[in-house]
C-alpha cells in the first residue's frame, strides 16, 4: 500500500483537502484521514492530485503519427504523453486506404497488449479512434479524399476489438445500416466530417451515434433555421461532444456555452498531429507540407491540418476562459472521455477499484508527476 498525501484530491464531485489517497496493487483503494506509520508516502507538496487524463482523439506529435502503423512510434508517443498528464489514449488514424488502415490497426492491437503488461512506461493504449474513411468528401478537411469509401461493416468486423471509436458521416449512402451494425459490434460511432442536416444527424443518433468529432469543425454549422450537425449534437443529451480547446479551432467565447449545454457530455481532446510540438515553420507530414505557427497548423492553402494542443493545455485553456472549478474541467479531460467510449469502469477518476492512473500538478495544472497503475512513470526534476 502506498499513499499520496499533502495535496488537493480531485474527485468527480469536488475537491478534497486534508486526506490522503491510498493505492493498493495498482488500484485506487480510497481516501484515508491518516497515513499509517512507516507507510510509503508520495508528497504532493500542496499540489493537485488528479485522475490521469484520457485523450480519445490524438493522431501524433513530434514527428510521430499513429497513421504510420509503427509500434515503436506508438510506444514513443505513449512515453511522451505522460509528461503532459495523459495516462490513457486512443491513437487516431486518418482517412487512408483500407489495407493501410489495417496495418495501423494491427500495430495498435499490439500496443494495446504491450501497454497492459508491466514495464510499459507510458500512457496505455486503450484502442483506436478511426477518423474515417466513411466520411463525406464535402467536409473532408485535412482528410484524403482519394481514400474516402462507402461504409462497410464487414471491413470493420475483424478489428472491432481495436476500433473503440469511429468517425462516420451519417448522411452518406449506407451509413445508417453501418452505424447500427457497428454499434452491435461494440464500436462507438461519432459523427464528423459530415455535411448532414440536423434531421440527418438525428437519424444517425437514432441509429446509434453517441459522439461528435471535434464539434464545430468539419460539420454543418448552427443556423437559426437549419441547426445542422452542431445543433443536433448540442441539443441531444445522448451525444458526447468533442472540443479542441486551443482557442483557435473554436472561439473561447463558446467554451462556457458548451459547458452549460453539454455538462457531463463535453469531452476535451487534442486532435494533435504529427507536426505538433515541432518548431514554427513548414514541415513535411506524409508527403504534404504543413505550416506550424504557434497554436496553428495549416496547409499552404490555409486549410486547418489539425492541432498542436496538449490535453493539460486544454484543461488550462478551458479553466481560464470559463472560471469553472478545476475538478469540473478535469472531468472533461478524464471521466467524460472515458465514459464516452465505455471505459470509465477502469479509468477516468480516482474512485475506489479503478486503475491508479494519477497526475500530480501545480496550481496552474502544470504536471509534476504521473503514475500509471500506481507506478511513477514521470516526475519533473524540481
Amino acid at each position: 500500500m502506498k499513499y499520496i498525501a499533502n495535496g488537493t484530491i480531485l474527485l468527480p464531485e469536488g475537491e478534497v483537502r486534508g486526506r490522503a489517497l491510498a493505492i493498493d496493487d495498482g488500484r485506487v483503494a480510497g481516501l484515508v484521514d491518516a497515513v499509517p506509520a512507516g507507510a510509503e508516502v508520495v508528497d504532493a507538496r500542496g499540489g493537485y492530485v488528479a485522475p490521469g487524463l484520457v485523450d480519445v482523439h490524438c493522431h501524433g506529435f513530434m514527428g510521430w503519427d499513429a497513421s504510420n502503423g509503427d509500434g515503436p512510434e506508438l510506444r514513443a508517443m505513449s512515453e511522451q504523453l505522460v509528461r503532459r498528464g495523459t495516462t490513457s489514449w486512443l491513437p487516431t488514424t486518418m482517412t487512408l486506404d483500407w489495407p493501410v488502415l489495417e496495418r495501423c490497426f494491427a500495430a495498435i492491437r499490439g500496443a494495446m497488449a504491450e501497454s497492459a503488461e508491466s514495464g510499459w512506461r507510458g500512457a496505455r493504449v486503450l484502442g483506436c479512434h478511426a477518423e474515417g474513411p466513411f466520411i463525406n468528401p464535402k467536409r473532408k478537411g485535412a482528410q484524403a479524399e482519394s481514400s474516402i469509401q462507402r461504409p462497410d461493416v464487414e471491413k470493420l468486423r475483424p478489428w472491432a476489438d481495436v476500433v473503440k471509436l469511429m468517425t462516420v458521416a451519417p448522411e452518406v449512402e449506407g451509413a445508417l445500416p453501418f452505424i447500427r451494425a457497428a454499434s452491435e459490434l461494440g464500436v462507438v460511432l461519432s459523427m464528423g466530417h459530415t455535411d448532414a442536416t440536423a434531421t440527418q444527424a438525428l437519424a444517425g443518433v437514432e441509429a446509434g451515434v453517441t459522439h461528435a468529432t471535434h464539434t464545430f469543425n468539419a460539420m454543418t454549422p448552427l443556423n437559426h433555421r437549419e441547426p445542422g450537425v452542431v445543433g443536433a449534437a448540442l441539443s441531444d443529451d445522448r451525444v458526447y461532444c468533442e472540443l479542441i480547446a486551443d482557442t483557435f479551432h473554436v472561439s473561447p467565447m463558446l467554451f462556457g456555452i458548451m459547458a452549460r449545454q453539454k455538462r457531463d457530455h463535453l469531452v476535451l481532446i487534442t486532435d494533435s498531429i504529427q507536426v505538433a510540438h515541432l518548431p514554427d515553420g513548414p514541415h513535411d507530414q506524409s508527403g504534404q507540407t504543413v505550416i506550424v505557427d504557434g497554436i496553428r497548423c495549416r496547409f499552404p492553402d490555409g486549410t486547418i491540418a489539425g492541432s498542436c494542443l496538449t490535453l493539460d493545455g486544454a484543461v488550462r485553456n478551458f479553466r481560464a476562459h470559463t472560471g469553472l472549478p478545476l475538478y469540473e474541467v478535469v472531468n472533461m479531460a478524464s471521466l467524460y472521455p472515458a465514459r464516452s467510449v465505455g471505459m470509465d469502469g477502469r479509468v477516468g477518476s480516482l474512485e475506489p477499484g479503478k486503475d491508479a492512473d494519477i497526475v500530480i500538478a501545480d496550481a496552474d495544472f502544470n504536471v509534476r508527476a504521473t503514475f500509471v497503475m500506481g507506478e511513477c512513470v514521470y516526475r519533473t526534476e524540481e
